[in-house]
């Protein structure tokens, strides 16, 4: 169905007038709620791997271990959490509220949300999103990427055999669409992309001053540095898993590496046996191998494979009919060219060679760009690494290793700045959804006037006296 104005409004309407039934605010009602997702997920399994492999050619094996396995995951935490994050927090109200002396913070959800994901993950950062929502008590409308259009139409399936439109609705199309579901009035907006668009989703929330969460890329690339002192057969094995983990199309994928001159030659040596024993000499021949998304992001690789020709030292091939391009080692590469100025969101994969006496400069650069949404860092030093990732900005990240950080539970996950805001996975995801309402039971007797006129004279003297004794 080709949505308009009217279809996108009647269905948040509907769903507007479900949340106020009050259905949602019961904890049993949304356990109830995310155990039929899990079904669902668990039913609908192969659908949704054959759905992956259409838009991203994604094996069974990464299908499952990328977006379906993370999502039964998530709503298990939240499955095992969510009755003690939803309980109403009893407070003391102190001195100063007397004699109303009991305060009480319910966890309120938003209402009607609305959830935009991208192509790169698109059923676990729909879904994923979704078991957030559901936690916190709303309702939402998804809308879906129209670049993994056999995902989309297998979450239709799955969606319309699982919940009612009125609690969860999945809306379809370009970007025309997403305008459409934008210049409705939602109570919450969590969107993944890009930066560029995520301004525009900003700008449309303000319109009605709508709480947003944003899960960003990055707007100038996530930094993977390699010291000296790495250990680079164990740095180079990790990333090279990682970029080839759906073709470099990851938010929080390694942009550019930056690797100490004194140790390049030899790393990227092994980089490259690495690349070869995992994927094999030409990655975009290999039945495993994850296509890119659309003609255009492959003619992007080799546009930047044709631009660095003379410094590419690894791969460089693709299939234009399988919309597959081999990771691309480009090397060396300066710490101010274009290519590790932005979010490459490809197989291409630049090197950046610096002094390793000379790492302060590195980090000064990259602390001067946009905040990434991951960071990486290689070395035997662990206090160095340790004091580095608590004094730089991004979303998050590892320490001689690459990814995972993500999958531990009961941590956040998101960015910082043009990388992301707000956060979400288990609880963290939990409190994005609802708001803290603070409520405050007051007495009628033994009230005392200390709040009250005159506020001069000897009176207000008492009162001055007794509040600095309160206020202790």
């Amino acid at each position: 169905m080709a949505h308009t104005q009217e279809t996108v409004h009647a269905i948040v309407e509907k769903q507007r007038s479900y949340f106020r039934t009050g259905a949602t605010l019961d904890v049993n009602f949304r356990i109830e709620m995310l155990k039929k997702l899990k079904k669902a997920v668990l039913d609908h399994r192969e659908l949704l791997e054959q759905a992956l492999y259409a838009d991203l050619n994604k094996s069974k094996t990464e299908a499952y271990l990328c977006d379906l396995g993370p999502v039964i995951v998530e709503v298990d935490e939240i499955l095992k959490g969510i009755r003690r994050w939803a309980r109403p927090e009893r407070h003391f109200s102190g001195l100063m509220c007397f004699p109303s002396m009991g305060t009480t913070v319910y966890k309120m959800p938003y209402g009607v949300s609305l959830i935009i994901s991208p192509f790169n993950f698109p059923i676990l950062l729909t879904l994923g999103v979704l078991a957030a929502s559901i936690s916190g008590g709303n309702t939402a409308v998804l809308k879906t990427s129209s670049k993994s259009a056999a995902s989309t139409e297998a979450l239709k399936k799955m969606i319309a055999d699982t919940f009612p439109e009125e609690y969860v609705a999945v809306v379809d199309g370009g970007h025309d669409v997403a305008d459409l579901c934008l210049s409705e009035r939602f109570d919450k907006i969590f969107y993944t992309g890009s930066p560029a668009v995520a301004k525009h989703v900003l700008e449309m929330a303000a319109k009605n001053l709508t709480s947003v969460a944003l899960e960003l890329g990055g707007e100038t690339g996530n930094w993977c540095i390699v010291r000296k002192d790495a250990d680079i057969r164990d740095a180079a094995r990790k990333i090279a898993f990682f970029k080839l983990c759906n073709a470099g199309q990851i938010c929080i994928n390694i942009n550019q590496i930056a690797v100490a001159e004194e140790i390049a030659e030899p790393f990227l040596a092994e980089l490259k046996k690495e690349f070869v024993r995992q994927i094999g000499e030409k990655a975009e021949e290999n039945p495993d191998y994850p296509k890119l998304i659309t003609e255009k992001v492959y003619e992007k690789c080799e546009r930047l494979t044709a631009q660095y020709r003379d410094r590419v030292v690894f791969g460089g091939t693709g299939n234009r009919e399988a919309v597959k391009f081999s990771p691309t080692i480009v090397y060396p590469v300066g710490v101010d060219e274009d290519i590790v100025r932005h979010e490459l969101f490809c197989p291409m994969l630049p090197v950046v060679p610096y002094r390793d006496a000379e790492i302060g400069r590195l980090l000064d650069v990259i602390a001067d760009r946009e905040h990434p949404l991951s960071m990486y860092v290689f070395t035997k030093d662990k206090k160095w690494a340790k004091r580095v990732m608590r004094t730089l900005q991004y979303g998050g990240g590892c320490i001689n290793e690459v990814c995972i950080h993500m999958m531990v539970k009961g941590v956040p996950f998101n960015g910082t700045g043009h990388s992301g805001m707000g956060a979400y996975h288990g609880e963290w995801g939990f409190r994005e959804f609802t708001h803290p309402q603070t409520v405050l039971v007051g007495k009628t007797h033994m009230n005392l006037p200390l709040r009250e006129h005159p506020y001069s004279g000897k009176a207000g003297e008492r009162k001055r006296r007794l509040l600095n004794w309160f206020e202790r």
